[in-house]
């Protein structure tokens, strides 16, 4: 039996799964916790998604519900400490932190809209998926 993929989850994904119930974000966002992949959080990852979904008009939901979402990405993530850092491997530093957190989760995958920012994963081994195809790989059959 084919093990649950695990992978982190970029703060655009969120974003975009809390601004509309439609597509592919949403999507990934409703089956979490629910066996069919692990995602991977780190308290840097976590204080990142806080801060850039409570930021005004980033989402159309209260202070509470954007709460109670991080409570659950949270909760049904796996924590994962951060032992080795790549900083710099990408432009920007708070890829690097994604970066660092598939790194050390041993994750398969980096979800995200945005694929070139994340070119420094593939020499690490690390493969960036754009929700869509990450779903869809889901639903392959399991060989």
């Amino acid at each position: 039996m084919k093990q649950a993929p695990k992978i982190v989850i970029d703060t655009n994904v969120l974003v975009s799964a809390l601004r509309s119930r439609r597509g592919w974000s949403f999507d990934l966002l409703t089956r979490l916790g629910k066996g069919q992949f692990e995602h991977v959080v780190t308290v840097p990852l976590l204080i990142e998604y806080e801060e850039v979904l409570h930021r005004e008009g980033m989402v159309p939901l209260t202070s509470a519900a954007v709460d109670d979402v991080l409570d659950y990405v949270c909760a049904s993530g796996l924590r994962q400490q951060v032992h080795f850092l790549w900083r710099p491997k990408l432009s920007d530093v708070r890829d690097d932190m994604v970066l660092e957190a598939a790194f050390n989760g041993q994750c398969e995958a980096i979800v995200t809209w945005n694929i070139r920012d994340f070119s420094a994963a593939a020499a690490i081994g690390i493969e960036v998926l754009n929700p869509d195809l990450f779903l869809k790989r889901l639903k392959e059959p399991k060989s």
